[in-house]
């Protein structure tokens, strides 16, 4: 007897996938080789395979592996050398890369100056507080330099802002962290940069700008960290208050460096 049409059907449900996300090649290849390096499996200055030699290893397309290559240079962790002894050589993140990295965030979303003030006063008076600690003889004769050129009146303004900005590097330095390093790099950079600084600097900031420095650096010097970072918050507080008092504009206007 012949099976009916319906008992030779077979059920079937309603099956719902949802849309997936292959990573590329590249991106692949550049987070393997990532990893390796920020484990410390290819230390700096190692030169990676030749690039035909990465194609066999992976199996991958030429183009693949060029543009894996790209992305790790982009992120500041290979150098890509022309010539006859060129080629991608490993090269571990450092306080560039902070600085590199902030200051791309800080001209991508246009942050406002305040907001860059506010930062500052945020993570320089632990700068002050760090360097106390741990300053060497070398920072402390970076900061009496920078702060030195900041006391010759004489000082053109450029110079006297290249110096401000100096001193304050150096006090980041002196912490000898290098994430704070690299963040105040990139905020110094920014707040001189998009500040009016030629109605703002007359003589009375310069006194003032070279007596507080003085006395942060004198903090510091004694290895006392709490009165190294009251007396950088006093600083960088009145600082912001002048700032905004005299700044009308409230954008950042940092060109490419």
């Amino acid at each position: 007897m012949p099976e009916s049409s319906s008992s030779s059907t077979v059920a079937r449900h309603p099956v719902q996938l949802q849309p997936m996300q292959v990573p590329k090649a590249s991106d692949v290849l550049a987070n393997d080789l990532r990893e390796r390096i920020l484990r410390g499996d290819f230390p700096s200055g190692t030169a990676l395979p030749p690039e035909r030699e990465l194609v066999t290893q992976t199996r991958m397309s030429r183009t693949t592996v060029r543009e894996a290559l790209r992305i790790l240079e982009v992120q500041g962790l290979v150098v890509i050398k022309t010539g006859r002894s060129g080629g991608a050589f490993v090269q571990q993140p450092g306080g560039d890369s902070v600085a590199t990295s902030v200051n791309l965030l800080i001209r991508g979303q246009q942050l406002r100056l305040t907001a860059l003030l506010e930062t500052r006063e945020a993570i320089e008076p632990a700068c002050a507080s760090l360097a106390a600690k741990y300053r060497t003889d070398d920072d402390l004769a970076a900061l009496d330099a920078a702060n030195t050129a900041l006391g010759d009146t004489s000082l053109p303004l450029e110079a006297f802002l290249q110096a401000n900005v100096d001193w304050h590097l150096a006090v980041a330095v002196a912490s000898h962290n290098e994430l704070l390093t690299g963040f105040m790099t990139a905020l110094s950079t920014a707040i001189y940069s998009s500040t009016e600084n030629t109605a703002f600097v007359d003589d009375d900031v310069r006194k003032t700008t070279h007596r507080a420095h003085k006395n942060i650096t004198d903090a510091i010097r004694a290895g006392d960290s709490a009165a190294a970072m009251r007396r950088m918050t006093k600083h960088v507080h009145g600082y912001a208050e002048a700032v905004v008092q005299v700044e009308q504009r409230t954008e950042i206007d940092l060109t490419d460096a």
